[in-house]
């Protein structure tokens, strides 16, 4: 089979669920199937067992081989997904969205759900029903193909950050709540201006403790959501 009507492979993750600070970024990235072997040349892995410099080198080295693609999804709209205890929905359609523009004939998933074929199923009711989809827990570990797509997701939210800093001339650490520097930095702001910021989760645990009177939902509350 030569390479232009070889077959297109996806795979799709996210990152920044957990965040206090910016969006959650789900990125896919796509590559012919002849050229799978490819990836971890590139420096296809978890995302997060590599390091900013390692995940920008891989990323760039990547998109020699494949198609990088993302979604954003602002904080605003995870915090009413929350409330309606459809975040894995909310997911689930945003990586429908990626996979079914991809041109993929097979898609590779890191399932958020605690029930993967469950999310598998979720995401194939916004893709058609054509594609073959293939969801599993710690893909992003195990497929060069996901991995490669968690640095899609993980680079592209960093920059959104990095964007943030530059706009507030400020270090806002990485934005995720085990950042001494975000939780610093969200306080600050917050005592400038009670009001929260459009960059922040209203609906994380992490704000009751940032600013105890704000009414916030525990992580736990909604960590099994489908």
């Amino acid at each position: 089979m030569d390479g232009a009507s070889a077959p297109i492979v996806v795979g799709v993750d996210e990152a920044g669920r957990g965040s206090l600070v910016g969006p959650l970024v789900v990125g896919a990235f796509a590559v012919r199937e002849d050229r799978l072997d490819e990836l971890v040349g590139a420096g296809a892995r978890d995302s997060k067992r590599l390091s900013p410099d390692a995940r920008l080198r891989a990323y760039r080295a990547l998109l020699a081989v494949g198609r990088a693609d993302s979604a954003s999804l602002p904080p605003s709209t995870i915090d009413r997904a929350v409330r309606r205890h459809g975040l894995n929905r909310l997911e689930a359609a945003a990586f429908g969205r990626l996979v079914r523009r991809s041109g993929a004939s097979v898609a590779y998933l890191d399932a958020c759900d605690a029930n993967a074929a469950r999310f598998g199923q979720e995401v194939a009711r916004h893709t058609g029903g054509s594609i073959r989809l293939v969801a599993r827990h710690h893909a992003d570990r195990d497929l060069p193909i996901v991995g490669a797509a968690s640095i899609v997701a993980k680079v592209r939210r960093d920059r959104w950050v990095a964007g943030l800093a530059r706009r507030l001339a400020t270090d806002v650490g990485s934005g995720y709540p085990s950042d001494p520097t975000t939780v610093a930095f969200v306080r600050r702001r917050l005592a400038e201006d009670p009001s929260a910021p459009r960059w922040v989760r209203r609906s994380w645990a992490t704000m009751q403790r940032v600013i105890p009177d704000r009414p916030a939902r525990t992580l736990e509350a909604f960590a099994g959501d489908d």
